[in-house]
């Protein structure tokens, strides 16, 4: 028997290992230690010869994660190190997630992960190993990383995603409403009410699913005869406050756009504080609309249009997926599941003339 030199120990042989001597798929060495179907007798053999020949021991917990025994999902959510969260958002996917988990026997976990740190995407795998995750549900601009999800996947977790809008979407498991429909149907409402110079306060660059509601509001403008040229675009970061500075840039403008169109119930809140603090009347002077149909959509004066998203549904509806691909019910393509969608009309959005 060899020693190890200078007192170091011998290095741990691995499953890649086992496959190169057996010559079989690594794949096939993990169905074999995980007792799965679909393997042959004789090469069953040669992969039990190979573990006893390299005495090659396994993980519990990488057999866990792989075998999907730990009944561990966790809701990965994107932060801002410079903002504050979204935190209706957040709680709302989160209680819809815990209901379904509730139901389906998972224990479900929340993280927040900086979505601008270099080193997120590690962070993730980490958290998926280290919690020993059986799934994970992934929300923008997570969910499009194309990278990360073949990271995840490869380590064996089942993945379902919140809104994807980019290359996620034909990669994974997913539900969202439709979210240029979105934007189109809200511009469409400002426009029939007379509106023609349009702002649109975007969010986090990374966040697809805004850039498509982004993407129907210029299609309501086009659909309109509108020149959709002089739609004036801001980006923010879904927050009350980024909400409140780019409302100060845009009402300095000359002329002032009538309408601004908001990515989220949070920006618009913002933009209302400044349009009260500059003596203006909503909707008389400016009209002012969100998206997601948040709590504070209804507690600020006036009270928000919106658009409603079924945020506590979708949380649920992603465990659902999750839960059918973990248990062997759902096979095959990827699913991407519509939720609806409706405009909500209500106080801070008036008509215009010209």
């Amino acid at each position: 028997m060899r020693t190890p030199e200078h007192g170091r120990a011998p290095k741990k042989p691995t499953i890649d290992d086992v496959a190169r001597l057996s010559g079989v798929a690594r794949t096939t060495v993990s169905r074999v230690l995980n007792g799965g179907p679909n393997v042959r007798d004789p090469v069953r053999r040669k992969v039990l010869e190979a573990v006893k020949a390299l005495d090659y021991r396994v993980n519990p917990q990488a057999r866990s994660l792989a075998g999907g025994a730990s009944g561990v999902l966790a809701l990965i959510l994107a932060s801002d190190l410079d903002a504050e969260p979204n935190s209706f958002y957040a709680s709302a996917l989160e209680l819809g997630a815990i209901r379904e988990c509730l139901l389906a026997g998972f224990q479900l976990i929340t993280r927040h992960v900086p979505q601008d740190d270099p080193a997120a995407v590690q962070q993730l795998l980490e958290i998926a190993t280290s919690q020993r995750c059986q799934g994970v549900i992934l929300t923008p601009p997570f969910c499009d990383n194309v990278d990360l999800i073949r990271q995840l996947r490869t380590r064996g977790v089942h993945l379902a995603a919140v809104s994807p809008g980019g290359d996620g979407r034909g990669l994974i498991d997913a539900v969202g409403i439709d979210d240029e429909a979105g934007g189109r149907d809200i511009a469409r409402h400002l426009i029939d009410l007379g509106h023609r110079r349009l702002a649109y306060l975007s969010g986090i660059p990374g966040h697809l699913s805004a850039k498509s509601r982004l993407d129907g509001v210029r299609r309501a403008m086009r659909e309109a005869g509108l020149d959709e040229a002089a739609l004036v675009v801001e980006p923010g970061d879904f927050t009350f406050r980024s909400g409140g500075l780019i409302a100060s840039r845009l009402l300095s403008l000359s002329p002032r756009p009538t309408a601004l169109i908001c990515a989220n119930d949070d920006m618009a809140a913002g933009a209302l504080s400044v349009a009260h603090a500059r003596g203006l009347q909503v909707p008389g002077d400016l009209s002012i609309s969100g998206f997601d149909d948040t709590p504070v959509s209804g507690i600020v004066w006036p009270p928000l249009t919106t658009v409603h998203q079924p945020l506590k549904e979708m949380g649920g509806e992603a465990v659902r997926l999750l839960s059918g691909r973990i248990a062997g019910r759902d096979a095959g393509d990827w699913t991407f599941r519509t939720l609806p969608h409706a405009v909500v009309a209500r106080e801070s959005v008036g008509s215009r003339a010209g």
